[in-house]
């Protein structure tokens, strides 16, 4: 039985279509009853209330659950009370964060989800399974490589949740993986032009999630991971460098919330069914041999849904790795091209 956290969010109602889809009826959860009550009416699902701030309430709530998917960020302050009660009622956790120090934080708990019995798997959406099955299929090209590159680009818009969880990590600074420790670096201290495939675009290097997850995928020590951007993009970046200590305070981050509730809760279906997702990967060598591959794949909202479900559906069939888990780790780097839509293409 799947139990999904956060049912009532933007992305959490896209992943009841597609576990319907997939024939799948999970018992949709979340801490506001009357949303979550609603969305139960309308999908004709079991359903069950109960916060995060609750040891003993959130076990209430895992009761008979095989598999928790968790939906409802920022996951810096969600997902440590989640795991710890899969943790005691032995439940497989997945989540769809992109945050480094949740990766981080779970992984911590790597030798207790083994004990258990159980996978704990963070980041089951578009953070960060395209990107991570393609630094595993890079490094199979490449196994002695020690930097390893990637982008992304196109999308379809930001969730009034992944907006929030970006403010929530305002003025913090950006990170990359050297000699195999995470660093802090100054926001947008790097760019690259990068041909997608066709298509050229200037990128920027941000605090991605597989700074943390594709260390531990593949073991390449220097990581960088980047994002489409324009020039003002990485002006204002910069420029907020300088502003770290304002952009940290309570008064601004309940500002910029406010004013992102004040928008629609995210793109809508027609925008979502025209955008696509591009990635690009590189890997060097000591060398200096390289090699490079892209991706291509659904916007990231539409490819969250499909691939959290299809990773809670193997589980529910017996098909996992007990610990601390990336999703190449656990289904290999090509598990990103049993998605429909998705390809990957050698091109050095």
């Amino acid at each position: 039985m799947i139990l999904l956290y956060g049912a009532n969010g933007y992305t959490g109602q896209l992943i009841i279509q597609r576990a319907l889809e997939k024939g799948l009826k999970p018992i949709i959860a979340g801490r506001n009853a009357p949303l979550v009550q609603q969305l139960a009416q309308r999908y004709n699902l079991d359903h069950r209330v109960f916060a995060l701030d609750n040891q003993n309430e959130i076990q209430k709530g895992l009761e008979g659950i095989k598999v928790v998917l968790h939906a409802a960020g920022p996951f810096k302050f969600t997902s440590q009370p989640m795991v710890e009660a899969c943790l005691k009622n032995k439940t497989h956790y997945l989540d769809i964060t992109g945050e480094i120090e949740v990766f981080e934080r779970c992984a911590s708990y790597d030798k207790q989800a083994q004990e258990a019995g159980i996978m704990v798997m963070p980041g089951a959406g578009f953070d960060v399974v395209p990107s991570d099955c393609l630094a595993a299929h890079l490094k199979k090209r490449l196994p002695d490589a020690t930097q390893l590159q990637m982008a992304f680009a196109g999308g379809s818009g930001l969730s009034q949740g992944t907006a929030k969880t970006a403010v929530e990590n305002l003025g913090r600074g950006g990170a990359v993986r050297k000699n195999g420790k995470i660093l802090v670096v100054p926001n947008a201290h790097k760019t690259l032009e990068i041909d997608f495939g066709g298509k050229k675009m200037l990128t920027v290097c941000i605090p991605w999630g597989d700074v943390a997850t594709a260390w531990r995928s593949t073991r390449i020590p220097d990581i960088e991971i980047y994002t489409g951007a324009n020039s003002k993009m990485v002006l204002a970046m910069r420029f907020a460098n300088a502003l770290g200590w304002l952009l940290r305070t309570k008064t601004v981050r309940q500002y910029l919330k406010k004013r992102i509730e004040s928008g629609p809760p995210g793109p809508s279906d027609t925008r979502r069914g025209k955008s696509r997702s591009y990635f690009w990967g590189k890997v060097t060598n000591a060398a200096g041999k390289t090699c490079i591959s892209t991706q291509e794949t659904p916007e990231g909202y539409t490819l969250t849904a499909m691939t959290s479900v299809a990773i809670a559906q193997n589980v529910l069939n017996g098909n996992f790795k007990a610990g601390y888990q990336t999703p190449s780790m656990a289904y290999g780097a090509d598990f990103i091209l049993e998605m429909e839509g998705c390809v990957r293409k050698d091109v050095v």
